[in-house]
């Protein structure tokens, strides 16, 4: 996977720098795997706007992902790796040997024609899926589930991994993309490798009009808002806004506003760097 960076023809191409498709191998998503995907807005089912900064956007379809991988013993052939819209990492259809059909998130260095295979007791390789208690330490992993048979939730965007460093009992220390250490349950299933598309995070849009075509519209900064609007707006002149807080009062810039109380603490080894 690479990066392109265009000629300044135009404004907007002077900075823009896009991901190249050459692993797309496939431009036509599965028929079957797809669901409709309505944009809210914003707005909740009275109409209100709940969300602000959403509308617009290119019409998307949704793949469905399996997160799960609950196919166990049964071996997949990887079809072809292609483009979602709805996500930064490429996805790969997989047809099992039943015939069933179904996309997961393509790990670096997945090859088109690969089998890949879900269960406990396999070869930890890179596309397969196998609880912690069976994957080696030190391995690099993504698609973590945190509670079994709920489907990965942890480590799924584009270049992202987690590294499996240690097992206590029925648990696993496992240290996320942010620095955290966590303990999982050694029955949880993860996929072995790293998340693909690693250069997604050099990109740069290069105009705001492709903000517009992902449906992102332009935010307002806070000290330019009125008194009314936000706690930061108002004053004479170019008023830098006083301490940086968020609209509804709350303070920004490394207040922390986990809860104390919250029952997953316990499991945190170790917090995220700041």
């Amino acid at each position: 996977m690479a990066v392109r960076k265009l000629k300044p023809v135009t404004p907007g191409q002077r900075h823009k720098i896009i991901g190249a498709f050459d692993t797309i191998t496939a431009s036509t998503p599965e028929k079957s795997l797809l669901k409709p995907n309505r944009k809210s807005g914003g707005r909740n089912s009275q109409g209100k706007m709940t969300m602000r900064y959403i509308g617009g956007g290119h019409k998307r379809k949704y793949r469905v992902i399996d997160f799960v991988r609950s196919k166990d013993g049964i071996p997949a052939r990887v079809e072809s790796i292609q483009y979602d819209p709805n996500r930064s990492a490429r996805i790969a259809l997989l047809v099992y040997a039943d015939g069933e059909k179904s996309y997961i998130l393509a790990p670096n260095g997945l090859q088109v024609g690969q089998t890949v295979l879900s269960g406990s007791k396999i070869a930890p390789e890179v596309g397969n899926s196998l609880p912690l208690s069976d994957i080696p330490l030190g391995t690099l992993i993504h698609n973590i589930e945190l509670h079994p048979g709920q489907g990965g939730v942890m480590a799924r965007s584009a270049g992202t991994y987690a590294q499996l460093t240690s097992r206590e009992g029925k648990y696993a220390i496992v240290k996320l993309p942010s620095g955290e250490s966590r303990m999982v349950l050694v029955t949880c299933k993860a996929t072995v490798g790293t998340v693909g598309n690693t250069e997604h995070l050099l990109e740069r849009s290069g105009k705001a009009g492709r903000s517009r075509w992902l449906g992102r519209r332009p935010r307002v900064r806070g000290v330019a808002m009125n008194p009314v609007d936000h706690p930061m707006g108002g004053g004479e002149g170019r008023a830098s806004g006083g301490h940086p807080r968020s609209r509804t009062g709350l303070l920004a810039k490394g207040y922390k506003t986990r809860s104390k109380k919250k029952a997953s603490n316990k499991y945190i080894v170790e917090r995220r760097k700041k």
